[in-house]
């Protein structure tokens, strides 16, 4: 059966992003430090049509999340890391260029609207500026039999959590202290939480959740 679900990374004390975001530093200080131990996997370059990588069990769960994937939701800072009027915006278009690495029809939350764009390799963006609940419920209409992934960022994750939204979250926790930056449960902590897998990897543990009604 088709879920809503979340996919994110977090240091050990709880941040997925680091202090002092910007375009230069989009994850904030010390955040990349996170995503090491999926930027190393062949899933992961491949995906982002980049050559080599390594083949181990975290690579298994990057394939899992993209096959399982129909359409993601996302915020706007983790689309461009902007803000304000889109023309406004010195990353518009977004991080990743002609071809993004989705390939699925992504819906993103902004205060700012903009006309849907269609990109290479089958991703598709969709602006919208009523809010997570529409976003999901648009993903949800795409998606067909699959997932409906949000990506994040930390703050969209906790939007979805508080309206009810997700059935499950799974978090990559990396050997890292970063000491400050954005929490994953800073302001929306679900009713509870049933650890329904957990597996060890070289550079992080993966802990997936089923949210609990």
């Amino acid at each position: 059966m088709p879920k809503v679900r979340a996919d994110i990374s977090m240091s050990l004390d709880g941040f997925v992003a680091g202090p002092n975001a910007s375009l230069e530093d989009p994850l904030g200080v010390g955040g990349m430090q996170l995503h090491e131990w999926a930027l190393r996997l062949e899933a992961w370059r491949s995906a982002h049509g980049l050559p080599g990588g390594e083949v181990d069990v975290d690579s298994d769960l990057i394939t899992e999340s993209t096959g399982s994937t129909g359409a993601v939701v996302m915020g706007r800072h983790m689309f461009s890391g902007g803000s304000g009027p889109w023309e406004d915006d010195p990353n518009r278009d977004g991080w990743w260029g002609d071809e993004p690495p989705f390939h699925a029809p992504v819906f993103v939350l902004t205060h700012h609207p903009r006309e849907r764009r269609e990109m290479q390799g089958g991703t598709s963006f969709t602006f919208v500026t009523d809010g997570v609940e529409s976003a999901v419920r648009q993903a949800k209409a795409e998606a067909g039999e699959q997932d409906v992934l949000v990506a994040g960022g930390g703050a969209v994750v906790q939007q979805a959590l508080a309206a009810g939204l997700l059935d499950e979250i799974q978090v990559h926790v990396a050997p890292v202290l970063l000491g400050s930056g954005v929490r994953l449960f800073e302001d929306a902590t679900p009713a509870g939480l049933e650890i329904t897998r957990v597996i060890a990897g070289p550079q992080a543990t993966h802990i997936r959740y089923r949210i609990k009604r």
